[in-house]
């Protein structure tokens, strides 16, 4: 293939750009799906997009989860492997701005990106050592005030110029090719499981859901959230003993029963961990979130049992007191679901990235992506890069070669 690099890479940024300009961070604290109105516009503006560059069965249903699909084409079309892509709607509330005010650096020239210089907010350069390996290149970044959002509107662009490439270039061949752009990612994979199963006929799937040029994952974190409530009993303090029960106390003894070592700050590679990421409390109540990880499964059973073995312990501990313990289990490791007959998704992708002689760097990825649950549905989901650095940061920065490539992957990937 004959491919102007320098008019991809701008097709690329004017896609990325445009889905930037609508703001639509997902809500944790919302129950419905989606949980923002910025998910619905952007999965409107998709869908007419997808039915210009002539994709059929294009809906959106209830859910805002929005699917299609490109008809084979070509010699060997219709014999060829059928894939999705599946990317998500949503950007991550990490509480920042929802309003993202990209900026591209032309020709990096090293040293530090100063971000915001009336906030002092800087990348630095002795802290991000691969910013040496982006000089002479164009990186996009962000005001400081927000994350990027290429988590996961860089996969987006990726896709829709994969297959504006296809319509612009009949002479290349390729199988039927499925879309799936969901919502809620963020908080749960919420939106990938109201697909409609039933119109997603797939051999396999891929993300672009990960970070810098040559990651390749086929490996996730299983995960699960916990969420511990306690109700105590009040008094006046001047004639409480005996009677109150502090639900504030028994939420530190909860706490300090867990190991420090294992938490995200102490753990790495393929190290789990049990993370405290909310507590909220009164004299009465108080409510504890967590989240429980681990890649490996007989041990993330291990720390679901622990923790309902600490609240029994409470229990006994504190009999006035009201302890209940919720979990959920959120994903599972990919790697479980890899077996002889999908394993071609990751050969497929592998060879893809040899013959572009991009390094693969296969990470067990300290995540989940969509296809962590998809996985679970038969439909083998490895992951790719997207070319960022520094998801769920206002430090995140994507530079336009590790874009480009990204982009190479899923072209190669679609076409036979």
């Amino acid at each position: 293939m004959n491919i102007d690099e320098k008019f991809i890479k701008e097709k690329l940024l004017e896609n990325f750009l445009n889905y930037l300009s609508i703001s639509s961070q997902s809500n944790e604290d919302k129950l419905e799906i989606p949980s923002s109105q910025g998910q619905v516009l952007l999965a409107k503006k998709l869908a007419k997009e997808l039915g210009d560059l002539g994709l059929k069965d294009i809906n959106i249903n209830e859910f805002s989860v929005l699917q299609a699909r490109l008809e084979p084409r070509g010699i060997d079309g219709d014999k060829a492997k059928k894939i999705a892509w599946v990317c998500h709607l949503d950007t991550v509330d990490v509480g920042l701005s929802d309003k993202v005010n990209p900026r591209l650096i032309r020709n990096y020239e090293g040293g530090d990106i100063i971000l915001n210089s009336k906030e002092d907010i800087r990348i630095k350069a002795e802290d991000e050592k691969d910013l040496v390996n982006y000089i002479n290149d164009d990186i996009i970044v962000t005001d400081g005030n927000s994350v990027l959002g290429a988590d996961n509107k860089a996969a987006i662009a990726n896709v829709m110029t994969a297959l504006w490439y296809l319509k612009e270039n009949p002479s290349i061949s390729h199988g039927e090719i499925f879309i799936a752009f969901v919502p809620d990612e963020e908080i749960g994979l919420r939106g990938v499981r109201k697909i409609d199963f039933d119109k997603f006929d797939v051999d396999f799937a891929y993300t672009i859901d990960c970070c810098k040029l040559g990651e390749l994952v086929y490996e996730t974190f299983n995960a699960a959230s916990g969420r511990l409530k306690i109700k105590g009993v009040s008094a006046h303090p001047m004639a409480s003993k005996g009677k109150l029960v502090n639900p504030i106390m028994i939420a530190h003894d909860f706490i300090s029963m867990l190991d420090r070592a294992k938490t995200p700050e102490h753990t790495e590679k393929r190290e789990g961990y049990i993370w405290i990421t909310d507590i909220n409390s009164d004299v009465v109540n108080c409510e504890i979130k967590l989240n429980i990880r681990n890649h490996d499964k007989e041990k993330f059973e291990a720390s679901k049992d622990y923790l309902r073995h600490i609240c029994e312990i409470l229990k006994t501990r504190y009999k006035k007191a009201k302890i209940e313990l919720e979990i959920e289990d959120v994903y599972r490791n990919i790697i479980d679901s890899v077996n002889d007959k999908n394993h071609v998704a990751i050969d497929k992708l592998k060879e893809t990235f040899e013959k572009l002689k991009i390094k693969a760097e296969i990470i067990p990825m300290r995540g989940g992506t969509d296809g962590s649950y998809l996985s679970t549905r038969n439909i083998l989901t490895p992951n790719y890069f997207t070319g960022a650095h520094n998801f769920h940061s206002n430090k995140e920065f994507l530079p336009m070669n590790s874009f480009y490539k990204s982009f190479l992957v899923t072209l190669n990937l679609m076409r036979i």
